[in-house]
């Protein structure tokens, strides 16, 4: 059973968060960072996994998403701060982070501004900086994703006017990103609509904060990180990923052919594997 709850923050806002495993003692908690645009909801596909593996689930809506009040302008150095109010809250002390998309870029913030929290991190088809020295940022994007990334560069302005007439693009997933939107990763799907019942400003304080400086640094996340990206993402290409691969100091690179942004996911539970079997000095499950 999910537990949900709020935090209190600065300003009378609230961060609503979850607990897969609420009381149950012994768990490696696993902190989730959802991509754009979702809700914070622990990712059900894995939870078979996770109960094998002896994980435990905890996460949040970022700001403007689902049950969390928005913070205009927050970067993505913000997600250091509220995974370490979230994990303060349930008593947990040391913990790994995992996200998909630009949960991937949330998750190495904190493992670059955690270091004494953060056992190990996970991105799938996590984003590279978009500073990125040598990276052609937009190359192999599809048309939507670049024009929607770069409205957001032009400024908050820009993009507003950009979602007000934005629509759905298939075109930005593979013939293999819909088969698991169809079928086993049909949950991903599924929290689009939550996500942006209240309006688009999640989502455009996502774009935001991907497209401008990100305040930390990747080459500062000391943990060992796994990076897993398909070699066919039209959303974030593998680009991306090889880009992190060359700058995180402990870094592992898995270029799956055949994969893109969505049926990338199929690789979270080797994933899983890995991170289990990262030695865990000091944790505090919790």
């Amino acid at each position: 059973m999910i537990s949900e709850f709020e935090l209190a923050l600065d300003g009378g806002r609230v961060l609503h968060a979850y607990d897969s495993a609420p009381g149950v003692a012994g768990r490696l908690p696993v902190l989730w960072h959802h991509g754009t645009p979702n809700t914070g909801m622990p990712p059900e596909p894995l939870f078979e996994a996770s109960d094998r593996l002896g994980l435990r689930w905890v996460s949040y809506d970022r700001p403007g998403y689902g049950g969390s009040s928005a913070e205009p302008g927050r970067d993505l150095a913000s997600a250091a701060d509220h995974t370490r109010r979230v994990a303060d809250a349930l008593g947990i002390g040391r913990f790994a982070v995992m996200g998909h998309s630009g949960g991937g870029s949330h998750a190495l913030a904190c493992g670059a501004l955690l270091p004494d929290r953060v056992l190990a991190v996970v991105s799938l088809a996590g984003l590279a900086p978009y500073d990125a020295e040598g990276l052609d940022w937009y190359a192999g994007m599809s048309a939507s994703g670049v024009a929607s990334l770069r409205a957001a560069a032009a400024g908050r302005e820009v993009k507003e006017r950009h979602e007000a007439t934005a629509a759905y693009d298939p075109e930005m997933f593979t013939p293999e990103d819909h088969a698991a939107l169809e079928g086993d990763w049909s949950w991903v799907g599924g929290l689009v609509g939550p996500a942006l019942a209240g309006g688009p400003g999640g989502l455009i304080d996502d774009d935001l904060a991907y497209v401008t400086p990100w305040g930390y640094d990747p080459r500062k996340v000391g943990a060992p990180v796994l990076l897993v990206h398909g070699d066919r993402d039209r959303v974030v290409p593998a680009s991306h990923g090889r880009w992190l691969a060359r700058h995180c100091p402990a870094a592992e690179l898995r270029t799956h052919p055949g994969d893109g942004h969505i049926s990338i996911l199929r690789q979270a539970e080797a994933a899983l594997d890995w991170l289990v079997s990262r030695p865990t000095p000091g944790a505090a499950p919790g």
